[in-house]
């Protein structure tokens, strides 16, 4: 196969056009072509008026090598690359070895769980929340009656986080091994929409996530893999001292130990009584930067306008999108994160007494409004001490947000323009929330620390330089956002991804400092398979 990239088209143009373009761009016959197909797609919109479709394409003709030759100069065309994904081993444990063990079933903890099972280590996984539909049930429950269940909700349950969100498939990690292609294709065959594997930004939805989540599960049993749900680990059991020490257990909450030489800890940024237990177990655990901030709702078809033009509402473009950052005066950073194009603001709590949010949305992206994170960028100098310092610091931000929405679970909200003018929202203008169970309009002030409300407000009013019509005096800004990412890295060696500290035991995905999202969690899930599965047949 030949990859050709950056091949530019108008963003309407005619389906020959595509072949048309590549017999012009490898300078063949239509004879010479016998195939193509899209890796990737994107587009370049810095011109409204007139946005550029660009193409990266798989494309097999009949002398492959006479062109690759005759077109050596060019930079754009050369072989395609290998992108088939590769197991490292099969299962041929050592005699006696217990089969690994994998705490959470976040979309690292699934890939972890799915790769080994692929070859043939029939791992045990545990999952503290619960299947993903009854899980569903009660998150919607929270959202509707305010009945916060702590152990199944939006952040802990069959799929992690990822289940409620904008299901954003992409990610700006480096990929030389073409792991990511293994996590698309494993996400159509259980059931996504085969356009993940080649549109740019590829998202899911919610929706369309559960049904996904519960055909890898069974994949995994049917490989001989054991899930059990509402199983929460209480302890891990270690033996040695110093450099000796090595992962033999873990106890669950019910009292039972399973016996285990091969630990992956894949919960998620909340498990925050995991890593206490893991801390005071004595693994090696660091204070990490994080962000925190507001969710700010636009209608969406104030950013399709500001983002492309009149070609807003184009059925290839979809809702847009956007990403912004601004570098305060006060040394700030602010920025956006996790943007929910058509989407909704979500209650996020798992912990009673406390409010954060976060941003969901489904395939179709249809909803009224644009919702993103807006945050600042915090460093360890901001919460210092203790190595989970930064657990606290979000649970005291959490508990402001809570005693400002009212202390019944709404949410503090404000419109944008009060917030910058420093003065308290009374009711709401043209943009309506859609935070459930609800928003309770106050000042926003003493949510966060004075610096963050400082660098944002200055931010706020720069963006509109950046998207023509940010600035909007009735936007609606929703309390508080502090779960961007993991407080906590539970430090681990780059070569056998074990713990810096304690062998056996494998640090995984976001809550242990190593991912961001769902594609860099999975993909550090299949990393850390293939850890696993070495030690075990080496």
């Amino acid at each position: 196969m030949l990859r050709i990239k950056e091949l530019k088209l108008p963003l309407n143009h005619p389906e020959p056009a595509l072949r048309e373009a590549i017999l012009e761009r490898l300078g063949i016959t239509a004879a010479d072509l016998v195939d193509f197909s899209v890796v990737k797609r994107s587009y370049d919109a810095r011109k409204k008026s007139a946005i550029v479709l660009i193409y990266a394409l798989d494309v097999q003709v009949r002398d492959e090598a006479a062109v690759i030759k005759r077109l050596a100069a060019d930079p754009q065309i050369g072989a395609a690359p290998d992108t088939g994904y590769k197991f490292v081993t099969s299962a041929q444990p050592a005699p006696g070895m217990p089969r690994p063990v994998v705490v959470g079933m976040g979309p690292c903890g699934l890939f972890v769980g799915l790769i080994l099972a692929q070859m043939g280590f029939k791992p045990l996984i545990l999952e503290r929340g619960k299947v993903v539909r009854e899980r569903t049930v009660d998150t919607f429950g929270f959202w509707r009656k305010r009945k916060l269940n702590t152990e199944s909700n939006v952040q802990f349950g069959e799929g992690g986080a990822g289940t409620f969100s904008d299901g954003k498939l992409y990610s700006q990690i480096k990929d030389p091994k073409h792991y990511g292609r293994k996590v698309l294709t494993e996400f159509v065959k259980s059931g996504a929409p085969e356009e993940i594997l080649y549109v740019s930004k590829p998202h899911i939805g919610t929706f369309r996530l559960v049904k996904m989540v519960e055909q890898m599960r069974a994949e995994i049993l049917s490989l001989g893999g054991e899930i059990r749900f509402e199983t929460r680990v209480e302890d891990v059991l270690v033996e040695g001292e110093g450099n000796a020490r090595q992962v033999i257990g873990v106890k669950l909450a019910s009292g039972e130990e399973i016996p285990t030489r091969h630990l992956v800890m894949a919960v998620g940024h909340s498990a925050r009584d995991t890593f206490e237990m893991l801390y005071n177990r004595g693994v090696y655990v660091e204070a990490k930067p994080f962000s925190i901030g507001f969710r700010v709702e636009h209608p969406q078809s104030l950013i399709d306008t500001c983002r492309f033009g009149p070609n807003a509402g184009n059925k290839i473009l979809g809702a847009a999108d956007y990403k912004i950052v601004h570098h305060a005066s006060n040394g700030r950073s602010v920025y956006s994160f996790c943007m929910c194009p058509g989407g909704t603001v979500v209650a996020a709590s798992s912990e009673e007494g406390r409010v954060v949010t976060n941003g969901m949305s489904q395939y179709s992206r249809n909803e009224r409004n644009a919702n993103s994170a807006i945050v600042v960028g915090i460093t360890p100098d901001d919460y210092p001490g203790h190595p989970l310092a930064g657990i606290a610091f979000q649970r005291e931000l959490e508990s402001r947000a809570f005693v400002l929405g009212g202390g019944n679970y709404d949410a503090p909200g404000q419109l944008m323009g009060d917030f910058v003018k420093g003065r308290a929202s009374t009711e709401f203008g043209s943009v309506i929330p859609s935070f459930k169970p609800a928003v309770h309009l106050t000042d926003l002030a003493p949510s966060l620390p004075d610096y963050a409300i400082l660098a944002l407000r200055e931010a706020f009013v720069a963006f509109d330089k950046q998207i023509k019509g940010y600035y909007k005096e009735d936007a609606v800004l929703t309390g508080v956002e502090t779960r961007t990412s993991s407080p906590i890295r539970i430090k681990r060696h780059d070569d056998s991804l074990e713990s810096l500290n304690t062998h056996g035991l494998y640090p995984a995905g976001e809550g242990a400092g190593y991912a961001g999202g769902i594609m860099s969690a999975a993909v550090d899930g299949i990393r850390v398979a293939e850890a696993v599965a070495l030690s075990m047949t080496s």
